[in-house]
Order: structure tokens, then C-alpha cells, then sequence
């Protein structure tokens, strides 16, 4: 590191420079999407927690997802919307910048570990029905949550410890919403080139290490969907990975373009407008993408609505006491 130079022990964040009238906007739009996000997150676990009909490793693994996108939403719309309410810039620690960091990348790469393991879940749901039960029973579920998130939480900590161990001397101004590696990478007197090329190697793994099982496994079940002879069956079978497939379109394109390039310091609206997607957009479509389109979360949805009605209605009103 360079000599001489004191680093920088806290930072003020950009957030979305512009009138007091556009941060109230986006301040509006934002607590909506986010407040859509966590309910419509939260209703997926308790449905999946209490619904017979989703006791399956597919909704297992979709209510860990969920976790992962209430706790993934939080680590950052919240600073954000608070700095939106400020008249300047929002300042942050380096402790604080230092936890967010590492939650944000900690859980993201969790959460790629799960959607690998449900391509490869849908993968024997399709391909081999009759060993499904055998194969991904509660055993083999647990482990593959387990491994998920303890992977997801130690392979983040060198990067994180790379990134922090610069003098950040030139300047505490980071251009973002929340603390982005590659602008704090700006930020720093130092020579990052290397560091930043281990990172991109870093991300190559984690991302492809997710995605060939995903492709592999869609490989073979779109193969093994177009043999199925009846029209309603093909159907059906797709129905069940539709969801998914979705998903995982949305999350790996938005986070290959964002984490996936040798030079961490892009530009800082680029490096914005994907972080939005990642932090705002893709949690908030979550719930949707699982529901409108999964037959069996509907019914559930529906008759969770239903037995609510019921008991509102049939709740005795206290009587006045005279």
C-alpha cells in the first residue's frame, strides 16, 4: 500500500443526485417496490411453511430463496431510502460500508448456489420421476441449503478483505446507493489491477460454477419435454420449471453485467441502474414469478385467503360493557 497516506474511516454516498422533488419520487417508488418485495416474500415462506400441498424440495428451496431476497433487499434499500430523505449525501462508516459489502456479495453468491441446486431439482423431477422422492429426500435437501449458505458466506471473505486492505486517499465520495466494490475500487491511491482481475476470475467461478449445472439440466429437460407426446403433458411439465427458468434468465443476466467484467471500476451509472435491478426489481418480481405462474402456489394463496375470510367472519364482536 502506499506510504504516507491516511485511508479514508468513513464515506458519504452519491445515492440519485437530482431536485428535492425527483428524491421524494424515487423515494415513493422505491418503498413501494420494496414494501411489495418483503410481503410478497414473506407470504411465499409462511405458504410453503404451512401449506401441506408445498411440502416438496422444489417450494423447500423456494421459500430458502425468498430469505435470501428479503435479506438481499434489506442490506441496501433501506440505507437507500434514507438517503433519499436527506438534503446531501448519506454518510456511512467503514465499518457499516465494510458488513454491507460483504452481506451483499455473501448472500448473492447463496443464492446463485440455490439456483443451481433447484435446476438440477427440477432436473430429476422431469428426467427421472420415479427416483425423485429416492434421490432428493429431506436429507439430501437440508445439506444442499446448508452448503448454500456457508459457501456463499466464506467464499466472500477474502474479496472483502481485498478490497478493504487499499488507502482510500483520493476521495470518500462514493458515486452509488450503497457501497459498490468497483467504486470504492475508484477511491483508492493504490494499484488494484491485480486484485481486480482475481476478483473477475472469482466471479467467473461462482456464476459458472451455478449456471453449467442450470444449462446442463434445462438441456436435458427441454429435450426430454419435446418427447413427451401429448400436448397437455408438455404442458404441464413445463409448467413446473417455468418459473425457475424465468428467474434464473432475470438474475444471472443482471448480475453477470454487473460482477462479471475485468475492470470492477465501471462506470457509475452503469453500475447504478444494475444495481437497481439486482437490489430492487428482481426481489420485487420474485413473488410474482412464483405465483402467477405455479398452479399449485395459487390454490394454496387462494384457499390461505379463504379459511382468513372465514375466521374474520366468524369472530364473535366484543359486546359493550354497560
Amino acid at each position: 500500500m502506499s506510504g504516507n497516506y491516511s485511508s479514508a474511516t468513513e464515506f458519504y454516498l452519491v445515492g440519485f443526485p437530482g431536485s428535492r422533488h425527483l428524491r421524494y419520487s424515487l423515494f415513493a417508488t422505491f418503498l413501494f417496490l420494496y414494501s411489495v418485495s418483503l410481503m410478497g416474500n414473506s407470504v411465499i415462506i409462511t405458504i410453503v411453511c404451512v401449506d401441506k400441498r408445498l411440502q416438496s424440495p422444489m417450494y423447500f428451496f423456494l421459500s430458502h430463496l425468498s430469505v435470501l431476497e428479503i435479506l438481499i433487499t434489506s442490506v441496501i434499500v433501506p440505507v437507500m431510502l434514507w438517503g433519499l430523505l436527506l438534503p446531501g449525501m448519506l454518510r456511512i462508516s467503514l465499518r457499516v460500508c465494510v458488513v454491507q459489502l460483504f452481506l451483499n456479495l455473501s448472500l448473492g453468491t447463496s443464492e446463485f448456489s440455490l439456483l443451481g441446486a433447484m435446476a438440477v431439482d427440477r432436473y430429476v423431477a422431469v428426467c427421472n420421476p420415479l427416483k425423485y422422492n429416492i434421490i432428493m429426500n429431506s436429507q439430501t435437501c437440508n445439506w444442499v441449503v446448508i452448503v448454500s449458505w456457508v459457501f456463499g458466506l466464506l467464499s466472500q471473505i477474502w474479496p472483502i478483505y481485498a478490497t478493504f486492505q487499499f488507502t482510500y486517499c483520493k476521495s470518500n465520495v462514493v458515486n452509488n446507493f450503497f457501497c459498490d466494490r468497483g467504486q470504492l475500487l475508484k477511491l483508492s491511491c493504490d494499484n488494484t489491477q491485480f486484485t481486480e482481475f482475481v476478483l473477475f476470475l472469482m466471479a467467473i467461478v461462482i456464476i459458472a460454477g451455478s449456471l453449467i449445472p442450470t444449462v446442463v439440466s434445462y438441456t436435458y429437460i427441454i429435450s426430454t419435454i419435446l418427447k413427451i407426446p401429448s400436448a397437455s403433458g408438455r404442458r404441464k411439465a413445463f409448467s413446473t420449471c417455468a418459473s425457475h427458468f424465468t428467474f434464473v434468465v432475470i438474475g444471472y443476466g443482471s448480475c453477470f453485467f454487473l460482477y462479471v467484467k475485468p475492470k470492477q471500476t465501471q462506470a457509475s451509472d452503469y453500475n447504478r441502474a444494475v444495481s437497481l435491478l439486482v437490489t430492487v426489481v428482481t426481489p420485487f418480481l420474485n413473488p410474482f414469478i412464483f405465483t402467477l405462474r405455479n398452479d399449485k402456489v395459487i390454490e394454496a394463496l387462494r384457499d390461505g385467503v379463504k379459511r382468513c375470510c372465514h375466521l374474520i367472519h366468524k369472530k364473535p364482536f366484543p359486546r359493550a360493557v354497560l
